[in-house]
């Protein structure tokens, strides 16, 4: 059967998507436009709703703000504004620490802001030293938007620090503290969004060399992002976003998106290049980068279910997010970019830098560069193997003695916040008032007797017992029958220490007081307490998520190669670059070494979320390369070539498309190391160092070793795996042009057959 009739019944999905969107141009491109705009539309008329303070911590903590959430009882947002003696002369007996102490309270009084202001004259919250008093006071209104009224109190605070320079007058609170927090995240973000669009289309001009080729991928990858924000805000009413999500979002959308259109696009492009007209260049390209993109895709959108299963609201946000806009960029890609490049036709050339279209054309559609690499690998691949692998495993090593903690604020922002100064000096002055674990409880009688001598004696056992200096409040509410006590824990900001107080009250204190009276509930909860519950749920769900992924990623291998080796080999791969990316993260931000390069400090631990979120998006992002790659493998493999003739074909003329991919993902995700926060510095690393590692040592050097030294066991598939669906098939594939192989020679005669007539 000739070429072209094969090529006019197209009977893969990419393929059929292909051809349709070709033929009616206008048609698929006004769907998009019409896709993004009702998507925004819609999106915008039913809000997006955000993961709420009780949803985002689970256990104890979680149960605490919903039995208040449920009483009614609003946790207002309270602030704490420390007057210190700087040296050693006033103390809180002197006329002069007295006016301080009146300015402050009567400038934050006269913002109106304010409720519950206390003078620690009256509360008693001074330092045995006398050098230090709290004036505390809680925001008015809904807590959960406190910090976006805090800062007309903030500046009286300065007003008075200003009039009374002898003293240390400094404020941290709920609102202080995240407000700050706030800035911080939304000035690092907004800066890495900004970078990263102008990164990526710089990087795509030098790649394509023409303006409007290199316009595509951005513009595909944008609109996606924008009708999957819209679709995000409907889906919010089921499972809630936040402003962590979107930001993810933003950032995959945008390499997954580029990465698919990049894949699509150079192929379209080496087919013109070899002489195949529009239209066939074309159809070529959707039945072979077609079909490596939708199996990426679902491959990367399995990865990403992972976080649905952590039961944590902000990872179940980030996954459904992430996930939702891979859907959408690979759908943009397998049918808009087709009729785009139907209706551009020559004018995709348009806008050409001269220097850079000249090296395009001179440089054909194989790299040089991966030729010269290929030749030692593929003369010595067993020790080609042995030494990439022995240097990954080396850099993986140090990950064994990964230390995973919830960063503090100095950890995370070092000194350069106020916020983080004031409130070291408060915890020093006062360890753990500044941050006091809070008890609530619930009983069908708060007024009862047993009740109220369980209170007592609570408060009594929680500084007898080592857990707190004191002093214990106890705040009742009678109408909701709830009482919250808070309970300032020894070990103050030191994580360690606090968390060890922390499960005095828990499994010594509450069980011996609070625990004696029937039908009584009292979580614990707190900064400390949030802290451990989290880490404690996020390590139970580190193991059915590493399963799912991984077990999902292997059978679509499976299906998708229908071969049981390309499929294990897969996985190992891919653990192998995850496993070196925690390596590198442990050396440079628990150890400190290198640290000092990326503008970083050694803070002894590794965010605590971190390690599974690299590991879910690294191993989808990993998998876009890996089937490029393999999938233009096999298509040689399947034209008639041997095994080392189709590696070597593989890997040449893929190695242009993975290395831009991989040059525009370091570049974006190295924006990241270049913030000011700790855990975005770390994520930004971790990202970018296993993208380099998957890009050159994995896919140039494992990848091949491995594919030659297993020959045609490669394709082995045992009898009793034949009954799974069979998606190696799906498409056909299209006659390839002469190509020179290095190193070898191909069967007599298979070169001169078009593909098909081997499938």
């Amino acid at each position: 059967m000739a070429d072209t009739g094969r090529l006019e019944r197209p009977r893969g999905i990419a393929a059929r998507a292909g051809s349709w969107s070709a033929r009616h141009r206008w048609a698929a491109v006004g769907g998009w436009v019409l896709l993004v705009i009702l998507a925004l539309a819609v999106g915008s008329m039913t809000g997006r709703v955000d993961v709420t303070d009780s949803e985002q911590v689970p256990g104890e903590s979680g149960r605490v703000s919903t039995i208040l959430d449920e009483a009614g009882i609003d946790s207002a947002a309270g602030e704490t504004v420390l007057i210190q003696a700087k040296g050693g002369g006033l103390t809180a007996n002197d006329p002069a620490f007295h006016k301080a102490v009146d300015a402050v309270i009567s400038g934050v009084r006269d913002t109106g802001k304010v409720t519950a202001l206390r003078s620690p004259y009256e509360t008693k919250t001074i330092s045995a030293d006398r050098r230090s008093a709290l004036v505390q006071f809680e925001m008015r209104g809904d807590p959960e938007k406190a910090s976006e009224h805090i800062q007309p109190v903030l500046d009286a605070v300065d007003k008075a620090k200003d009039r009374h320079q002898d003293l240390r007058i400094e404020e941290f609170g709920d609102a202080s503290g995240q407000k700050a927090f706030d800035d911080a995240f939304g000035d690092d973000f907004t800066q890495a969004e900004f970078s990263a669009l102008p990164v990526a289309l710089g990087i795509l001009l030098i790649v394509f060399g023409a303006l409007v080729a290199a316009l595509l991928p951005v513009v595909l990858a944008m609109t996606a992002f924008l009708a999957t924000t819209g679709l995000v805000a409907v889906v919010s009413h089921w499972v809630h976003m936040s402003d962590t999500a979107n930001s993810v979002m933003l950032l995959v959308g945008l390499a997954v998106g580029v990465d698919y259109c990049l894949f699509y696009l150079r192929r379209e492009r080496e087919e013109r290049a070899a002489g195949r007209d529009a239209q066939t260049a074309l159809r070529i390209a959707a039945a072979t980068s077609g079909r490596a993109v939708l199996v990426s895709g679902v491959t990367v959108i399995v990865a990403m279910a992972g976080m649905l299963f952590t039961g944590i609201a902000e990872f179940k946000a980030m996954g459904l997010a992430t996930l939702m806009v891979v859907a959408v960029a690979m759908v943009g890609s397998v049918t808009v970019l087709p009729a785009l490049l139907s209706l551009l036709g020559e004018r995709v050339e348009k806008g050409r830098i001269p220097f850079l279209a000249r090296a395009k054309r001179r440089g054909g559609g194989e790299s040089r560069v991966w030729r010269t690499v290929l030749g030692p690998v593929l003369r010595r691949p067993k020790l080609s193997l042995a030494l990439a692998s022995g240097a990954l495993i080396a850099l993986a090593v140090p990950a064994v003695g990964m230390n995973t903690a919830n960063l503090t604020l100095d950890q995370e922002f070092g000194d350069r916040l106020p916020v983080v100064t004031a409130y070291n000096h408060i915890d020093e002055a006062f360890p753990g008032g500044s941050d006091p674990a809070k008890v609530v409880v619930k009983a069908d009688d708060i007024d009862a007797a047993p009740v109220r001598d369980a209170l007592a004696r609570f408060r009594t056992e929680a500084v007898a017992k080592g857990a707190s200096k004191g002093p214990v409040e106890v705040t009742v509410h009678r109408e909701q029958n709830v009482a919250v006590v808070e309970v300032p824990l020894i070990g103050g900001s030191d994580e360690g220490k606090a968390e060890k107080s922390l499960n005095v009250l828990r499994d010594e204190v509450r069980p011996a007081t609070l625990g004696t009276v029937d039908g009584l509930d009292a979580p614990i909860g707190g900064s400390t307490a949030s802290s451990k519950d989290f880490n404690d749920k996020l390590g139970s769900a580190v193991p059915p998520v590493f399963a799912f992924v991984v077990v999902f990623a292997f059978l679509l291998m499976l299906m998708s190669f229908r071969s049981l080796t390309i499929a294990v080999t897969s996985i190992i791969l891919n653990l192998l670059s995850v496993g070196a990316a925690y390596g590198i993260l442990t050396t440079v931000f628990q150890h400190g070494w290198g640290a000092g390069l990326v503008g970083a400090e050694g803070v002894g631990a590794i965010v605590s979320w971190l390690p599974l979120f690299l590991f879910v998006i690294l191993f989808g992002l990993s998998m876009d390369y890996h089937v490029f790659v393999v999938s233009r493998i096999r298509e040689a493999r399947l034209a008639g070539r041997n095994t080392k003739d189709a590696v070597v074909h593989g890997v040449v003329t893929t190695a242009g498309v993975v290395t831009s991919a991989a040059v525009i993902m370091v570049a974006v995700f190295s924006i990241f190391g270049t913030l000011s926060m700790q855990s975005m510095k770390q994520m930004g690393v971790g990202l970018a160092a296993a993208v380099l590692i998957d890009a050159t040592v994995i896919r140039g050097v494992l990848l091949p070793a491995a594919m030659l030294l297993l020959g045609e066991r490669n394709w082995y598939l045992p009898k009793w795996l034949r009954w799974l669906p069979d998606l190696a098939h799906d498409e056909p594939a299209p006659a390839q042009r002469p190509t020179a192989v290095v190193g070898a020679h191909a069967r007599p005669g298979a070169d001169d057959r078009p593909r098909h007539a081997r499938v």
